[in-house]
């Protein structure tokens, strides 16, 4: 007991560019649920869009953001550089603001809709290959966990001021999505002037001989890898956008539209407050056993957002969603650091993006789809199923993916 106390008193601190990159995922999540909380109810109740229609943009601007976070994964690692290109994706996320804001049609929330995941997947992959640049192997769990803390407390802040514009401004929308604005154009600054990047010592022969891609790095990437993208593949299909639960809210127990934004504080309420405790844990128990527990929640959320017959049920059910983000994406991230070569490590971030935009396409279309024809409880049903299978293909590769690790669960 003593010798473990000791190790723990000794494990290095979190360094202070982390920090840094975590308040500035802080703002532009702030700036981009200011303008998420509320878009989906200004679609359908100001221009007219369907729940289907909506579905399928979510999907497919989700699955354009997931292909730049390959293509800027790979690059970056190319590059050597991370910092260039995760400042312009948050001038892209700046930008998209005043766009939606000054006209305020369909076509204007849908290219801003476009620039802003675009901005979002440019930055994404050279981001958090950056965390595991400059993060102690012994800490890394902490500091992704960090890293996705802070953001979803963004995410939590950005809700709150948009629930508090929508009530003290009569539902003025194109207000908030001005407001907005600010802390993206913050974001913007602190990376330019408080993040630096570290050396990396590369001898100059192999930077000549690097080529953006190389086939020979799929198979550098490891089996752990691969099986791994497996289980988030299927995984990816199980998670439901936040506008499925908005419209949910909204559409079956008539949350009123100034109230919408209450949605996304409860859902980053859990997300934020248990993402850093989830990836220090990780690093103590095993990235698997918190995986396992990720899963479970979200198969809980499902549950109460089938079975709702009343709103707090809904509620219930999105702290869990919220809970589920929290684990899985800090313990995700953590494995991916862990298992492929570092000079891999933004195409690895960027590979696995990539699967994740497939899953998100088929699940945001699927579930608008589902949603429109039979009912927004029926798509959460389908997502509980796929997250079912998705925990029997984790508790089947676990070993494969992490075979250092005790399962199952245990303190």
């Amino acid at each position: 007991m003593n010798n473990h106390t000791n190790n723990n008193s000794h494990l290095p601190q979190i360094p202070r560019p982390i920090w840094g990159i975590g308040l500035a995922v802080f703002f532009v999540n702030l700036s981009s649920v200011m303008v998420r909380s509320i878009s989906a109810v200004y679609m359908k109740t100001i221009l007219g869009a369907g729940s289907g229609l909506i579905g399928t943009i979510e999907g497919i601007v989700e699955m354009l953001s997931y292909l730049m976070k390959m293509m800027s994964g790979v690059f970056s690692d190319y590059l050597r550089r991370r910092k260039f290109i995760i400042v312009l994706g948050y001038t892209f996320m700046f930008l998209s603001r005043p766009l939606i804001a000054a006209f305020g049609n369909m076509q204007a929330v849908i290219a801003a809709r476009i620039l802003d995941r675009l901005g979002n997947g440019i930055q994404a992959s050279p981001r958090d290959a950056l965390v595991g640049d400059l993060a102690p192997k012994s800490i890394r769990g902490a500091c992704y966990g960090l890293r996705v803390s802070l953001g979803t407390a963004g995410s939590f802040a950005g809700a709150v001021f948009a629930l508090c514009l929508m009530l003290l401004h009569n539902e003025d929308y194109l207000m908030v999505f001005w407001l907005a604005a600010i802390p993206a154009l913050i974001s913007v600054l602190i990376l330019v002037f408080f993040i630096k990047e570290p050396e990396q010592n590369i001898k100059p022969a192999d930077l000549k001989a690097r080529h953006p891609i190389h086939m020979e790095d799929i198979p550098r990437l490891g089996r752990p890898y691969w099986l791994l993208m497996i289980v988030v593949g299927v995984f990816m299909i199980a998670q439901l956008g936040e506008p499925i639960m908005v419209l949910h809210a909204h559409e079956n127990f008539q949350l009123s539209g100034k109230y919408i934004p209450l949605i996304l504080i409860v859902y980053n309420s859990t997300y934020s407050s248990i993402s850093y405790p989830a990836g220090k844990l990780s690093d103590k128990i095993g990235r698997i056993n918190m995986l396992i527990v990720g899963f479970c929640c979200l198969l809980a959320g499902d549950l109460f957002l089938t079975a709702a017959t009343d709103l707090w049920m809904i509620f219930v059910g999105i702290a869990l969603c919220g809970a589920q983000m929290a684990v899985t994406q800090s313990i995700f991230m953590s494995l991916i650091a862990d298992c492929v070569p570092e000079d891999l490590r933004g195409t690895g971030f960027g590979v696995f993006y990539l699967i994740c935009a497939i899953s998100v396409l088929i699940s945001n279309t699927g579930a608008g789809f589902i949603a429109e024809s039979m009912g927004e409880r029926y798509a959460f049903a389908a997502s509980l199923a796929v997250a079912s299978l998705a925990l029997t293909i984790l508790l089947f590769f676990a070993r494969k993916i992490a075979p250092r690790e005790k399962l199952p669960l245990s303190a």
